[in-house]
C-alpha cells in the first residue's frame, strides 16, 4: 500500500499524508533494531550496505582525523570498505590492511599489535561473502573497547542469517543490506552507536534527514519493506537454521 495509497513524504508532518509515512518509517526503525539488538534512534536508513560502509569507514575517520589518521581493516574486506580506506590513504589516512591466517580468520594478537594511539577505527566483516568465514566479533569487539577504539562491522552476510547483539559483541557500527535478507534492493541502514556515542562526518550535505547522517528524503516503500523483512527474519531464523542442518545430514 506504500507504493500506492501512502505515498506522503515521511519527513512531513504537516498533513496527515506525511503522519502516515512517518509513523510507517518509524515503525521500521524499530524492526530493524529488535533485530539487532539496538535502540531505534540508533538506526540511520541508507540506500544498501555500500552507502553505510562508506558513511562509516570515511565518516569516522575524517571527523575524528584531526586527532586520529589510522584506520584498521582487513585484506578480504568487501570492496566498497576496501576502496573506502583508498580513497581516505589520498586524504593522508594510514591504512593497516591486516592478513588473515589460513582458515580466514583475522589473528586477534596481530591485530591487537596493529592498533596504536592515532587509531580511530577497526572495520572488519562480520562474515565474508566470498568464502562464508565467520569472524570472532565479539572478541574483536571486547578488544577494541578496552583500547578505546570504535569497531564496525559489514554485517550485510550476516544480519538476519544469524543472531546478532551490537551490546553483546561491542559493535560500535554496523551496516545492513535490505536484499540479503530478502527486502527490496536499495535499502540498508546503518547502525551508530549513542553510548557511549559515535560521531560521524556526514558524506553529503542536505535537509538534514536522519539524524543529519544522510540528508535526502527517504523512500518510505522501501524502508517498511527493509523492516518487515527484518521482522521476519527474527521469527524464522531459527527454523532456518534447523533446515539448514537437515538439508547437510
Amino acid at each position: 500500500p506504500y507504493m500506492v495509497h501512502y505515498h506522503g513524504n515521511p519527513h512531513s508532518r504537516t498533513h496527515s499524508y506525511g503522519w502516515e509515512s512517518e509513523a510507517a518509517v518509524e515503525k521500521a526503525r524499530k524492526q530493524v533494531a529488535d533485530l539487532i539488538g539496538a535502540e531505534p534512534k540508533e538506526i540511520i536508513f541508507t540506500s544498501g550496505a555500500t552507502e553505510s560502509n562508506n558513511i562509516a569507514v570515511k565518516g569516522v575517520a575524517r571527523f575524528y582525523g584531526t586527532r586520529k589518521k589510522h584506520v584498521i581493516t582487513t585484506q578480504i574486506e568487501h570492496k566498497c570498505v576496501l576502496d573506502s580506506c583508498r580513497y581516505l590513504e589520498n586524504e593522508g589516512f594510514n591504512v593497516t590492511y591486516l592478513p588473515v591466517k589460513s582458515n580466514g580468520i583475522v589473528d586477534l594478537n596481530v591485530l591487537e599489535k596493529a592498533i596504536t594511539k592515532d587509531t580511530s577505527l577497526v572495520s572488519i566483516m562480520t562474515v565474508n561473502n566470498e568464502i562464508g568465514v565467520k569472524q570472532p566479533i565479539q572478541e574483536i569487539g571486547e578488544l577494541c573497547r578496552k583500547n578505546k577504539v570504535f569497531f564496525h562491522t559489514d554485517a550485510a552476510q550476516a544480519v538476519g542469517k544469524i543472531p546478532m547483539n551490537v551490546n553483546e559483541s561491542k559493535i560500535d557500527l554496523m551496516s545492513i543490506s535490505g536484499h540479503k535478507i530478502y527486502g527490496p534492493k536499495g535499502i540498508g541502514a546503518l547502525y551508530v552507536r549513542r553510548i557511549p556515542r559515535v560521531r560521524v562526518e556526514p558524506l553529503q550535505s542536505g535537509g538534514g534527514q536522519e539524524r543529519g547522517l544522510r540528508s535526502g528524503t527517504l523512500p518510505a516503500p522501501l524502508v517498511v519493506g527493509l523492516g518487515a523483512a527484518c521482522e521476519v527474519s527474527a521469527q524464522e531464523m531459527k527454523d532456518d537454521h534447523q533446515w539448514i542442518e537437515e538439508l547437510a545430514k
